[in-house]
């Protein structure tokens, strides 16, 4: 895909997710490798609903910003998953309503922050790993990250948002609307007792999907 190409998709899939609500007002971010190894980046302070194509941050392949409008404050974030998996070619990070409320309540195990309740979530996103609060901006999200070594390519940030890395911007994009999907299931069931996936279900779709299952 073209620079020009990728400036208009990264826009089209943003205001997609904006419009139907699945992060609001001025949050969230999204990031895009580039053919040359560059990223084009979301800037600080800009709605999913209005982002302008001539106006995204623009990196060189040596992490350098070289032009559009400055940078989204998490970039530690986006760039510890491109620097510790080395297949990222995109990083949506999305401030979704249900997600955000599974995180604060104590039925969520942060090894395994979705529970097993269809095939899709492991398919798209292996097993999430639910990070304790950081400030957003904090460069210690990105240390968060990096600590993981690339195992998985999803995170949930308590209190704050989840960040998904894929192997394209549509994968990335269709991943972190599955882990929302997940989220708001698992805040519906809520108090019920649901016939989850076995745990020989979850590893049989691990096993045939080479999904990011992590330690």
């Amino acid at each position: 895909m073209s620079d020009a190409a990728l400036r208009e998709r990264i826009c089209l899939l943003a205001k997609s997710l904006f419009d139907r609500g699945l992060t609001h007002g001025s949050t969230g971010n999204i990031s895009a490798r580039t053919p040359d190894g560059g990223l084009l980046v979301s800037p600080t302070g800009t709605s999913f609903g209005r982002l302008d194509p001539a106006r995204l941050s623009r990196f060189d392949a040596a992490g350098n910003h070289v032009g559009g409008d400055r940078p989204t404050k998490e970039m530690p974030l986006h760039t510890a998953f491109y620097d510790t998996r080395n297949r990222t070619a995109a990083v949506v990070h999305l401030h979704s309503c249900h997600s955000v409320a599974w995180s604060v309540l104590p039925d969520a195990d942060p090894d395994d922050f979705l529970p097993p309740i269809t095939p899709y979530a492991f398919m798209q996103l292996g097993r999430v790993k639910l990070l304790p609060y950081f400030r957003p901006g904090d460069p210690a999200i990105g240390d968060a990250v990096r600590g993981l070594a690339g195992k998985r390519s999803a995170v949930m940030l308590a209190n704050h948002g989840p960040v998904v890395a894929g192997l394209d911007l549509d994968a990335a994009c269709n991943a972190i609307e599955e882990l929302e999907a997940t989220a708001r299931l698992a805040m519906l069931l809520r108090g019920t007792t649901p016939a989850m996936l076995t745990p020989e279900q979850v590893a049989d779709l691990v096993r045939l999907h080479d999904v990011a299952w992590g330690d």
